[in-house]
């Protein structure tokens, strides 16, 4: 769940709030630089943004989490061996380009990270890149390591908003979440919007805090607090190629209580991957799904991501048409293929509140159309509108409110629990991904 219900007006007040978030921690600096250049895959203008952020000093206290598929980004390749050294004391961000199976990519991937040391008094092992973008072409490498200079010029404390809005790609606003544990905080950054399913997400996140974690203890805790936030999404099934979930330590701060620290980084993580959810290409419903008293939490887990991944049901959700036929069918085929033995007698489910399955049949009447429909329609996002020259486009840029469509379902079969957020899917979807490259 998340930790606030906010609603927002308009764009501004979005911004203005995501501003009272995004001061950094101690100990840390961002700076970006944006410029032209023209892929060698599809030669017409085209503009990236290199983002990087920086320790005053390089710490041992670092964690990453990566992508599972099996074709990973060169900068994941890289960033994994990261882990092995003594320390770091940045990270290279570009979108655009996410580097993935590109020729000479794991190259390219070091090159940039020597000239970033070199102007950071680093060394290039100290550097960890990530890129995010269209899979399969290459780095304009030159023109980054010309851009370099002046995203390290620009570097400057105070706030993340810089980073925070340099690394999206897709996404229609930027994401911040930050949490206090004593004296010291803890800031998180992220960028995704589609190709959503961890394990990890189309994702890039970066959280950054003053409080001193050791290493090994920063490492588990990443991991735990990975496996109940990014973990337990999905916008579109698709686990993408470079995902990456870094989290730093400048040590700035005595950590006055580490069961707090994970905490509170839990907490951030949760509302940043509910963030990515809401700010999904073309999700007008976000969709949260509370699995109860199942057999295992990994079971409901996975029926949890089932449902959110039905495309029937996922349209039906998208037209506010709630058609609870489809979840029922989606629980199903799940349990069916995958957990056959479980028991659905004891099964009851509801929409928003609303009992629509117990003791083997639904439960419905007209009063509950209404109510679901009115339930549904309180979750949208937007409406949808006619598309522009052939194209849909979302007419908002900010999250208006974060409202869901809310799915309880008590299996009563065990003490397993998860939480699984995720999207509708909609036209706009569709066409967001059909033109992606265009």
């Amino acid at each position: 769940m998340p930790s606030t219900n906010l609603t927002f007006a308009d764009r501004s007040a979005h911004r203005a709030w995501l501003a009272t978030q995004a001061a950094l921690p101690a100990g840390f600096r961002v700076g970006t630089t944006r410029f032209d250049f023209v892929p060698r895959e599809a030669p017409k203008p085209a503009k990236m943004t290199l983002t990087l952020i920086a320790l005053d000093r390089p710490t041992a206290d670092f964690a990453a989490v990566f992508t599972k598929n099996a074709f990973p980004g060169a900068p994941v390749i890289v960033g994994r061996k990261r882990l092995a050294e003594p320390r770091l004391g940045a990270i290279i961000v570009n979108n655009k380009i996410s580097n993935v199976c590109a020729p000479g990519g794991v190259e390219a991937s070091e090159r940039i990270c020597a000239a970033t040391a070199q102007l950071l008094g680093l060394a290039p092992t100290e550097v960890l890149p990530s890129s995010t973008g269209v899979i399969g072409w290459t780095l304009p490498v030159d023109a980054m390591v010309a851009g370099l200079p002046a995203a390290a010029q620009a570097l400057a404390g105070g706030s993340v908003m810089p980073a925070a809005e340099g690394i999206v790609t897709t996404d229609l606003y930027p994401k911040v979440r930050r949490a206090t544990v004593g004296s010291g905080s803890i800031v998180g950054i992220a960028k995704g919007a589609g190709m959503i399913e961890p394990n990890l997400a189309t994702m890039l996140v970066y959280l950054l805090t003053d409080l001193v974690v050791p290493r090994a203890e920063l490492r588990a805790i990443l991991s735990r607090v990975v496996g109940t936030s990014f973990n337990t999404i999905s916008i579109d099934s698709d686990t993408s190629t470079s995902d990456t979930v870094v989290a730093l330590s400048s040590g700035r701060v005595p950590c006055p209580d580490l069961a707090a620290f994970e905490a509170a980084l839990r907490q951030v993580c949760q509302d940043l991957a509910e963030d990515v959810v809401r700010n999904g290409e073309g999700v007008r419903h976000v969709v949260r799904v509370a699995v109860r008293n199942a057999a295992t939490p990994e079971l409901a887990r996975a029926l949890g991501k089932a449902i959110v991944n039905a495309p029937l049901f996922k349209c039906a959700v998208a037209g506010n048409d709630p058609n609870v036929g489809r979840l029922v069918q989606a629980m199903g085929k799940f349990v069916g293929a995958h957990a056959p033995d479980t028991d659905l007698s004891k099964l009851r489910a509801s929409i928003g509140g609303i009992v629509i399955f117990a003791r083997g049949v639904f439960q419905l009447n007209p009063e509950k159309e209404v109510a679901l429909v009115a339930h549904f329609r309180a979750a949208e996002l937007y409406a949808s509108a006619p598309p522009q020259d052939g194209v849909f486009a979302p007419p908002i840029h900010f999250p208006p409110h974060e409202r869901c469509v809310e799915i309880d379902l008590d299996l009563g079969t065990g003490s397993g629990a998860a939480t699984v957020i995720g999207g509708d899917l909609t036209h706009e979807y569709v066409s967001e991904n059909a033109d992606y490259r265009s």
